[in-house]
């Protein structure tokens, strides 16, 4: 593309906004940010490491040695490519309570701000167009019921192999809507300026047209 443009796409868990914003990038020739991802690399390293979910001198030291980056598709947290530790329901909860902490969100906004100072972006997650790249060229609320999310994540688990019922899944889903909705800093919302997009019953191909149609 000839001049940097980003894209914001902010939406509830579940809704889909990874899978379209990885499509959407590929069609546009641009880097897709996957900054959900690094919330969970971060959730994922504090568990692992048993560092405090609140603020204190243990999480401002493990933040100043931790490097996150994106290779050819893989996150890579100090080193390790992480795709699959990072992608579990416990891992989901996890990024959902640190995502809440000031200087982890400072961190990673930072890194996610330089990343589209420097070139063409779509990213996607919670507060992209509210908070991370305020005066994105484009922003997009992604969203759909919270059954149907429920479904698409279940329908995800069972290919894996993960045993978990449909309501475990579906309450899952509500008590990530509500923490993120519901938190102090900087929580779920659609943007003054964004367009607002409900997947419900639709497919893959059909959001993301969508979606590419609203960037003309």
């Amino acid at each position: 593309m000839d001049k940097i443009i980003r894209i914001a796409i902010d939406g509830p868990s579940g809704a889909g906004k990874s899978t379209i914003a990885k499509a959407v990038a590929s069609k546009l020739g641009i880097d897709y940010i996957d900054t959900g991802a690094m919330y969970r690399a971060v959730g994922y390293k504090m568990d692992r490491d048993g560092v405090p979910f609140e603020e204190c001198e243990a999480l401002e030291k493990m933040l100043a040695e931790t490097d996150i980056d994106f290779v050819s598709g893989d996150i890579i947290l100090d080193g390790e490519i992480v795709n699959t530790l990072i992608r579990t329901p416990e891992v989901s909860m996890l990024a959902s309570k640190c995502s809440a902490l000031p200087s982890v969100r400072a961190k990673l906004v930072d890194i996610q701000r330089g990343m589209g100072s420097r070139k063409s972006v779509i990213m996607d997650g919670r507060d992209i167009g509210t908070n991370v790249l305020k005066d994105a060229e484009y922003k997009i609320y992604l969203t759909a019921s919270a059954e149907e999310r429920a479904q698409r994540r279940f329908k995800e688990l069972q290919e894996k192999g993960e045993q978990q019922s449909y309501e475990a899944v579906l309450a899952d889903i509500k008590a990530r809507d509500h923490n993120d909705m519901t938190r102090e800093l900087n929580p779920l919302r659609k943007a003054d300026d964004a367009i607002e997009l409900d997947s419900t019953g639709m497919s893959i191909e059909e959001v993301v047209d969508a979606v590419i149609s609203n960037l003309q």
